[in-house]
């Protein structure tokens, strides 16, 4: 058997186990407005899941339910089969629901191993004082890159010094560092250039590869004909469509979230 051929298969045994986060009946109010309305969603470990719909279809309150953001009005959220509720996006996150917005809430002035200890840096002591341990944040911070195949030398490099692929990079391994098994990405290649687009989808990749379930939040049809292995159209704040992407094209899948109904 080929490496890839092996590959392949155990990113399809990862697919088939139990979900990490399920929604049961997820819906979302303000006031007498319903934003969201009865979503059931499963996110496997090693999948890519693209969420899609036009603006005002209900994705963004979605995604504030799942990373913590805001409270579902009705309906349950699951954690390893387990009901949960978070308190707020660092609840999520310590459970291991990270989100990497589209802005990336990066630091530009601060370094590279800075940005992905952001809040949660390490220290060590010397005699009665607590300092910060800079040496062991850099190498950890390089391994994480070193994970996602991505090789930057000086991690006391500035942020604003790195091309849009490398601070996506710096906003994954930020996830990795929190140990998180789903990872909800928004727009991840919004203007980006055609290298830069193609770096971060190897790294989207990398991270289901190594056992994550990724949510693709895109508007880029090409993206999610790449990347997702299932895609999930939203309208009208409800769920749709939920189907695999295999034999579907970009303008399939545009068709789709245009009509709100299968092909």
């Amino acid at each position: 058997m080929t490496s890839a051929a092996a590959a392949e298969l155990k990113q399809a045994a990862r697919t088939t186990s139990a979900p990490l986060v399920s929604l049961r009946g997820i819906g979302v109010n303000y006031g007498a407005v319903t934003a969201v309305a009865d979503v059931d969603l499963d996110l496997v470990a090693g999948e890519i899941v693209a969420l899609c719909g036009d603006n005002g279809a209900g994705k963004s309150s979605l995604v504030k339910v799942i990373s913590g953001a805001a409270q579902p009005s009705r309906g349950a959220l699951l954690i390893d089969g387990e009901p949960a509720r978070f308190s707020g996006p660092q609840d999520a996150l310590r459970r291991g629901v990270a989100t990497i917005y589209q802005e990336l809430a990066l630091a530009p002035r601060l370094a590279i191993y800075q940005n992905v200890f952001l809040g949660a840096e390490l220290t060590r002591m010397i005699g009665p004082l607590r300092l910060l341990d800079k040496a062991r944040m850099m190498a950890e911070a390089k391994a994480y890159l070193a994970r996602l195949a991505v090789t930057i030398d000086d991690m006391r490099r500035p942020v604003e010094k790195l091309s849009g692929g490398q601070r996506q990079a710096i906003a994954i391994a930020r996830a990795l560092r929190w140990n998180a098994n789903l990872v909800i990405m928004d727009e991840p290649t919004a203007a980006l250039g055609v290298r830069e687009t193609a770096q971060v989808h190897d790294l989207i990749r990398r991270l289901a590869q190594d056992g994550r379930a990724v949510l693709l939040i895109s508007h880029s049809m090409p993206d999610v004909a790449a990347l997702a292995r299932r895609v999930v159209i939203m309208k009208h704040g409800r769920k749709v469509i939920d189907r695999a992407v295999a034999g579907l094209s970009a303008d399939d899948i545009g068709h789709m979230i245009a009509s709100g109904k299968d092909i």
